[in-house]
């Protein structure tokens, strides 16, 4: 199989979150055990920093990498979803995953993996340890796909552990509370591992104690740790916890692992975070005259940071390009939207996505008013023809809206 028909029969095939949802989601390890065995364990043989959280995981794991780019050291790079290539979620130092090896592993293991019914998520992990690995990195940054203690990933024992912060989103895995998601997502915690925890509420910061102190792994607060926070060209508002928790992070590698990082690496990989790891889509201005920014912000704690920062930007008229999927909780997002704006309501190219018509019927209740289109692409046309040279447009509500635009 060629590339093309390789990613095909990863996509269709084989159950995949992005695409299917809920029927997507394994409810123990056991498969990814499986492959790793197969594999003959490379996980085992990678120096990781693990990283989950509901919101800010992707824009840290990036960071992190740059910055130990920055530092000199070999630096894999897993994350996930992609937006425009599935090789976007496979890279070291800033380098995509080739298509040959892609290719290679699916065609060499494709037995094993429809044999013993391997997901789309699992499959991917598989492959970014065995390469990460073949390729001898120096160290791999680790994002979690979904939760934490059911992850695909969660079998790796990492150097640092990193929880960025925690909100209501994919409640219908990982519970319907902020202290039951908290529960999920401190499954990452190992035993002796030091821990990093970006951001905490009253609610989740005992269950972040607990599961330390049954680990015996020494926990840090970046929130409440650093001070002086450095800049980054991620410009979001959001990256100000992002930015602490990185800064914590390296704190903590320095000092109980063999990894050093200076002060200077971690400024420079802060400020070079994009151009170093290929990051797209937090915050990213895609025009001015009019201003364009795109955002993948799609639950509600992300959104209301981008809100609240396109509040304090400076325009005559406000377009927003608006698209979610089908399992958005529409009640807890659509009042973060402004209501003196003007709306292109459209469906993201995917199974999941939301048919427009009903996500303008829904704002409706909001007071949040626009037309419908029949793709990304015509209702950004239709906001760009509408807008003057001191509007701002703002594109969003999912991951899938933001993947359909030119974004290079």
């Amino acid at each position: 199989m060629n590339y093309q028909e390789t990613t095909n029969w990863m996509f269709n095939q084989l159950p995949m979150y992005q695409l299917q949802g809920a029927s997507a989601y394994k409810e123990d390890l056991t498969n990814i055990k499986l492959l790793a065995s197969h594999l003959d364990h490379p996980e085992k043989e990678l120096k990781c920093i693990h990283v989950a959280g509901t919101n800010g995981k992707g824009s840290t794991s990036h960071m992190l990498a740059s910055v130990l780019q920055d530092a000199g050291y070999k630096v894999g790079l897993y994350t996930s979803p992609h937006l425009k290539d599935f090789r976007e979620r496979i890279k070291i130092n800033g380098t995509e995953i080739s298509e040959d090896f892609v290719c290679d592993f699916i065609t060499k293991h494709k037995d094993f993996f429809e044999a013993n019914d391997m997901s789309f998520f699992e499959m991917s992990v598989g492959l970014a340890f065995d390469y990460f690995t073949s390729e001898k990195v120096d160290i791999a940054i680790i994002e979690v796909g979904l939760g934490g203690r059911l992850d695909a990933t969660n079998i790796i024992t990492p150097l640092v552990s990193v929880i960025t912060n925690i909100d209501l989103d994919h409640t219908q895995f990982l519970g319907n509370t902020p202290a039951a998601i908290a529960g999920e997502k401190a499954g990452i915690i190992k035993p002796n591992v030091p821990v990093v925890i970006g951001e905490y509420t009253t609610e989740t910061q005992p269950v972040f104690f607990a599961k330390s102190e049954v680990n015996k792994a020494p926990i840090y607060f970046a929130s409440d740790l650093i001070s002086n926070v450095f800049a980054s060209d991620l410009i979001g508002d959001y990256q100000f916890h992002n930015k602490k928790t990185v800064q914590q992070t390296i704190k903590v590698l320095n000092a109980e692992t063999e990894f050093k990082v200076s002060d200077e690496n971690l400024k420079n990989g802060l400020l070079n975070t994009v151009k170093n790891t290929g990051l797209q889509g937090r915050w990213q201005q895609l025009g001015e005259n009019p201003k364009i920014i795109c955002d993948t912000a799609h639950n509600k704690h992300g959104l209301a940071v981008v809100m609240n920062q396109i509040k304090n930007e400076s325009f005559e008229n406000l377009h927003i390009v608006l698209g979610v999927v089908n399992d958005k909780d529409l009640d807890s997002i659509l009042p973060l939207f402004p209501t003196k704006a003007q709306y292109y309501f459209c469906s993201p190219n995917s199974s999941r996505g939301l048919d427009a018509e009903i996500l303008k019927e829904a704002a409706k209740k909001f007071n949040v008013i626009g037309e419908k289109y029949d793709s990304v692409e015509i209702a950004f046309e239709a906001a760009k023809n509408n807008a003057s040279k001191n509007d701002f447009i703002y594109v969003g509500g999912s991951t899938f809206v933001v993947a359909e635009l030119p974004l290079k």
